[in-house]
């Protein structure tokens, strides 16, 4: 399976190195487009001939076509693309916002994927929720989510709105994670711990957390209810968060980023 990456920033690259670390795909097997040619080190061992600064029919040999660049740049790189762009290719795009109705329109095809990968993709725990055109049969799905999962876990979905959802949650979610993390630092700081000591704390309790949730059956609400004994300091805190409707905050936080999706979208 040969596979073309249009476009080779920080999604472009993740993908070239999680197939090719995976041994999903031959690094010679992989032609990229992009502006410039990258560095040695970011070639992930793909022949420098591979390599392309402009669309070219080199295109038309790979069995799939993954546009990673930004959404203001579609317009403009659809026009020599869709020259190159045949029914039997299966078009992969990581392209935030823009609908697989636009792909198909501007580049003349029908086999489309198109998916919302977050950051953990880059070390390879990301989080990608993606949907797929009616022409895309089971095979080639199942084919693409492998390709997907050498960056982390996904899930598919048949309606195309829940890319715009999955935006606001898994897209944006490692921001309200740091957001989080980052208050319970400082509040650690105002405490007395050092920096790097509030770090490690904090850091090292989500990891726990995290890990704690992952391996075992409790829902996350049994587990605050394990944590939070009768009348002791957890309790109290989560006091506060409820007087505070932290959770419709979460909430509407969450809300505001879909109507974002959304509109971006639109």
């Amino acid at each position: 399976m040969k596979i073309a990456i249009v476009g080779y920033g920080n999604m472009g690259k993740t993908y070239a190195g999680s197939f090719i670390h995976s041994r999903f795909i031959k690094a010679d097997d992989i032609f990229v487009f992009s502006r410039t040619i990258p560095s040695e080190k970011e070639t992930f061992g793909i022949p420098v001939g591979n390599f392309h600064t402009a669309i070219n029919i080199r295109i038309s040999e790979a069995d799939i076509v993954i546009l990673a660049v930004k959404p203001q740049d579609f317009n403009a790189i659809s026009l020599p693309l869709k020259d190159f762009i045949s029914e039997t290719q299966i078009v992969l795009s990581v392209m935030a916002g823009v609908k697989i109705e636009t792909i198909e329109k501007q580049l003349q095809c029908s086999k489309i994927v198109r998916s919302m990968p977050n950051i953990a993709t880059q070390i390879g725990m990301g989080m990608t929720v993606f949907s797929a055109s009616a022409t895309i049969d089971r095979k080639e799905l199942f084919i693409v989510q492998n390709l997907i999962n050498t960056t982390g876990k996904s899930v598919y979905v048949e309606d195309e709105k829940l890319i715009d959802a999955a935006t606001a949650v898994s897209g944006s979610g490692p921001a309200y994670v740091f957001y989080f993390m980052n208050s319970m630092i400082e509040a650690a700081r105002k405490l007395g711990f050092s920096h790097s000591e509030a770090e490690l704390l904090v850091n090292q309790t989500f990891v726990g957390a995290i890990n704690l949730q992952n391996g075992s059956s409790l829902s996350n609400q049994e587990w605050i209810t394990k944590v939070a004994s009768k009348g002791g300091t957890t309790e109290k805190a989560l006091e506060v968060f409820n007087s505070n409707a932290t959770e419709n905050v979460i909430r509407n936080a969450v809300m505001a980023a879909n109507d974002r999706a959304l509109e971006l979208g639109s």
